[in-house]
């Protein structure tokens, strides 16, 4: 049987649905991730051929840099999705799914980037660039 996962955003204008295993989240504490989400950025991904997006009519995807873009309801401004360039794959914020997800965190990435204002202390890996 497939594990399956659902998801939106705060309004509602954009849901997901996964099919099969989501990777365990990924931590990005870059500037950008910070900055995007007031936090850090805590995403798993799923093959896009394993993703369904209703009310992707909702998305806007903003180019933050070369080689990615990521995407947010135009409506309520939850963001939701990573992308990069060429991927089959889709990273979702671990926030939108459906609870109990089951996730876990795997690793923090982008910590010399880190906010001044906590400390990572669980115990996970941490790599002070990508992993």
């Amino acid at each position: 049987m497939s594990e399956e996962h659902h998801g939106h955003c705060l309004c509602g204008a954009v849901r997901l649905r996964t099919v099969g295993p989501l990777r365990e989240v990924i931590a990005c504490h870059c500037s950008q991730c910070r900055r995007q989400t007031g936090h850090f950025y805590a995403a798993t991904n799923v093959r896009d051929d394993r993703l369904t997006v209703e009310g992707g009519d909702n998305v806007t995807w903003y180019r933050a840099s070369e080689g990615a873009s990521r995407g947010f309801c135009r409506t309520c401004g939850s963001t939701l999705f990573w992308k990069g360039d060429g991927s089959d794959y889709t990273s979702i914020l671990a926030g939108a799914l459906e609870q109990p997800t089951g996730l876990r965190i795997g690793m923090h990435i982008f910590c010399a980037d880190k906010g001044d204002y906590y400390e990572i202390a669980d115990g996970v890996p941490q790599f002070a660039q990508g992993r």
